[in-house]
């Protein structure tokens, strides 16, 4: 069997059905890991109608759980507050996940026309014809890119971001 890739497919489609149909479709196959579908509105504006992301919650339940079991030394009060901690802090982590994923689709919408819309995949691909099958079904035109390389794209975005917000801001 042959290694897993680790990619970022972006599969365009001329409107948001056929994008809502291929996401589906996607979750299901193997290596998929999340997906997101954005449709930019007649306004301009940029909407995200369905996204995914496989395990969400996890980090949650398992503070959560964890927390509650240590709070078990100080009585049923010690639960409720070990558990409570827990689920604030396995929360921070998937907010901050969720915002880092928010700026990357932010970075690679920017090219994505009034009324079209696109499915972005994150995947470990042995077989990328798999992905490649679902966006033909559905009229879509597939653009794949290393994970890596997308990761420092939007790195790189977030930095001139910052930048700019302190420049703007006097502090450079």
């Amino acid at each position: 069997m042959a290694d897993a890739e680790h990619t970022m497919v972006f599969i365009t489609f001329d409107g948001k059905q056929p994008a809502l149909d291929a996401f589906g479709e996607a979750k299901a196959v193997h290596g998929v890991q999340q997906a997101a579908v954005l449709v930019r509105t007649a306004e301009g504006l940029l909407d995200t109608p369905e996204s995914w992301v496989r395990g969400a919650g996890t980090p949650t339940v398992a503070t959560g759980i964890v927390g509650g079991l240590l709070g078990l030394f100080g009585g049923p009060i010690g639960v409720l507050l070990g558990w409570t901690a827990g689920t604030v802090l396995g929360g921070a982590a998937e907010l901050k996940r969720f915002q880092t994923g928010a700026e990357g689709l932010l970075v690679f919408s920017k090219d994505l026309t009034e009324g079209h819309a696109m499915l972005i995949v994150e995947a470990h691909e042995t077989d990328p014809a798999l992905l490649d099958m679902v966006a033909e079904q559905h009229g879509g035109r597939v653009a794949r890119r290393p994970a890596a390389e997308v990761e420092a794209e939007v790195k790189a975005a977030e930095t001139a971001a910052e930048e700019a917000a302190r420049a703007e801001r006097g502090e450079l």
